[in-house]
This record gives structure tokens, C-alpha cells and sequence, in this order.
């Protein structure tokens, strides 16, 4: 392990560390950037999600805000320490529990802390970082580390209010998922509108500087075209959006070689995340500089709820909603988690 004084260690490798699959996929460059805008831009046709993000206004309003803390919650996720993503998801669930309203097509009440919401959330990062990782990075997975990735992602499900047998084990059972959700997605006049404002959302990787707005330019460019090159053709049609093949294959090729280069420079990757997303910068650092924990070791989070006394985010759903309706809280409600990691503006 190298020695930089500068970095924070973690307390322990959380419950994936240094053997997992999902270190090495979400701990290259296109995690952060092209596969997280995928990621978002995706999420916004399914059409519960669609309203509350709407409703909040907090994409179209303050993109950057949103950007920082979605990605440190993702980073926290698959490399904080165990106490740090116990802390984020109990915040999650309770930040999630103010965010109801009624979806305006079907005229049914959306909740974000719905199981199927969650999991739709849950599975397009999943799945945008990894098929980034492939179509950008080092390429395929073997299938024994794409067997582990998925169970990987399972894991991951359990620190939000998803039902863990809902989750993919594999890549066909992910693909019979969007099978599945394909006639309940949606494309409104407002879906459109945040989709063209999330791909020209790489300009956010740049400082807001004068002399850096050429750079700011040619970001956007290149992930706008990079993430459209990612979207399959029925969900291009659905944002009206229209990319040549031959753009597509072009920017593959573009964005394979910077990726490259950017994956040799942990510089260079400390320097991107630190302007992009200020409060990732302390989860990826330990990982990007091999900063050792103090206690380097895995733990289940069967383990860790145990050891804390934390509800599993499906109880903390079921006392959300239990004290909604009126009814009395069952006793895992009176205890009050931990205290806030993130803030979740």
C-alpha cells in the first residue's frame, strides 16, 4: 500500500473491498463520469421518478449540487467504510420519506422510497457502470467475475428498500428485467427536457472558470455523444434523440484511448473528481491511492446491523409508512439510527 499523507484512511474495506468485482468496475474512470450520466439520463423514463424529480426541481435547478451528492452517495455505497454506508443509507430513506406526490399520466401517488423505484434506481447505475466499463474500459467481464458482480449488486440492493428477490443474479435476468419495465416507460414533454439537460451535464466536471470554457465545451461534446452512444435505439426514439453508427463507433474509439490515459494518472483521477464532485474526493482517495484501513476487513451487513442496531431499510420503509396512516410504530422505529454522513440537498 502506498503512503499518502494527504488521505484520510477509511476505517474498514465496508462490505466489498479490494476482491471484489464491483472495486474494480466502479474504480475505473468511466464510473464517474460517462456511466453516471448514463445512469441518470435513464432513470428519468421511468415515469414515477420522472414525476418526483419534476416535482423537486432539484436536477434542472441545481445540477451540480445534485451531481456532487448522488455520486458520493454511490461512491460511499461500494467503497466507504461499513459505518459510513450504514449512516448514508439510514439518510437516504429518511431523505426519500419527503418525497411523495401523485404521477401525473396515471394519476397514482409516487413514493421514492418505493421498493420498485428504488430497484429501477438501483439497477440502472448497476448496470450503466458496468456496461461503460466494457464498452469504454478494459472490456468484458470473465463469466465468473460476472457472476460475482451481480451477486455484488444484490448485496448492494439491501442498504436501500428493495426487495432482495427482485434483484438480477445475471446479465439475462437483468436483461428480463428491462424486458419487463419497457411498457411502463415514459416519455413526456418534461422527460425530454431533463434528458437533453442531463447530457450536457459534463460541463459540471469543469470549474466554471472563463479560461476553462473551451474545456467545459468539449466535455460536454464528448460524454453527450459518449452516453447516447450507450443508449439502446428504442430509448434514443423515446427522448427523440438521433446518433449516427458511425458517430457511435467513433466515439467508442475516442473515449477507449482517453480513459486509458486517464486510468494510468491517479493524479489525474484525484484532480477530475475533486472539481466534479468535491465530497467524493474523500471516499475514492483511500481506494485511488491504496491508502490501507485501519481495520482491513469485510463485514456482511447482516454483521454490521447486528453490531450497530440499525433497521434494515424495509423496516425503516415500514415505519415511514406506519406512522403516515396513524397506526402505532412497531419498537425497531423508537431507535433512532445513526447520525447523518450526507446531506442531501
Amino acid at each position: 500500500m502506498s503512503n499518502h499523507n494527504d488521505v484520510a484512511p477509511h476505517q474498514d474495506y465496508g462490505f466489498f473491498g479490494p476482491d471484489s468485482v464491483c472495486w474494480t468496475v466502479f474504480g475505473y474512470p468511466t464510473a464517474v463520469s460517462v456511466a453516471f450520466q448514463r445512469t441518470v439520463v435513464t432513470e428519468m423514463f421511468e415515469p414515477f421518478l420522472m414525476a418526483s424529480v419534476a416535482d423537486t426541481g432539484a436536477v434542472m435547478k441545481r445540477p451540480d449540487v445534485r451531481y456532487d451528492r448522488t455520486l458520493q452517495y454511490m461512491a460511499t455505497l461500494v467503497f466507504g467504510d461499513t459505518r459510513s454506508v450504514l449512516q448514508a443509507s439510514q439518510v437516504l430513506v429518511k431523505i426519500h420519506s419527503k418525497i411523495t406526490g401523485i404521477e401525473p399520466i396515471s394519476g397514482l401517488r409516487y413514493d421514492a422510497n418505493d421498493p420498485e423505484a428504488q430497484l429501477w434506481i438501483h439497477l440502472t447505475a448497476w448496470h450503466s457502470v458496468l456496461l461503460c466499463y466494457e464498452k469504454f474500459g478494459p472490456g468484458p467481464l470473465s463469466p465468473e467475475q460476472d457472476r460475482q458482480y451481480w451477486a455484488e449488486c444484490a448485496r448492494a440492493a439491501e442498504f436501500q428498500t428493495i426487495d432482495p428477490a427482485t434483484v438480477p443474479r445475471s446479465r439475462a435476468q437483468m436483461r428480463a428485467y428491462y424486458d419487463r419495465m419497457k411498457p411502463v416507460l415514459a416519455a413526456r414533454v418534461v422527460t425530454q427536457e431533463h434528458v437533453e439537460h442531463l447530457l450536457d451535464g459534463a460541463r459540471l466536471m469543469v470549474p466554471d472558470h472563463r479560461g476553462l470554457r473551451p474545456v467545459a465545451e468539449v466535455s460536454r461534446v464528448l460524454f453527450r455523444t459518449a452516453t447516447i452512444a450507450t443508449l439502446p435505439q428504442w430509448m434514443r426514439a423515446m427522448a427523440g434523440i438521433q446518433q449516427s453508427a458511425r458517430t457511435d463507433a467513433a466515439i467508442t474509439l475516442v473515449m477507449r484511448l482517453m480513459f486509458r490515459v486517464v486510468a494510468k494518472s491517479v493524479a489525474a483521477q484525484r484532480l477530475i473528481i475533486r472539481n466534479a464532485s468535491p465530497h467524493t474526493a474523500p471516499v475514492l482517495d483511500p481506494i485511488l491511492c491504496e491508502v490501507a484501513p485501519v481495520n482491513p476487513m469485510v463485514r456482511t451487513p447482516e454483521q454490521a446491523r447486528a453490531d450497530y442496531g440499525l433497521d434494515t431499510p424495509a423496516e425503516q420503509y415500514a415505519a415511514i409508512r406506519a406512522a403516515r396512516s396513524g397506526r402505532p410504530l412497531p419498537e425497531h422505529a423508537a431507535r433512532d439510527g445513526a447520525s447523518p454522513l450526507l446531506t442531501f440537498n
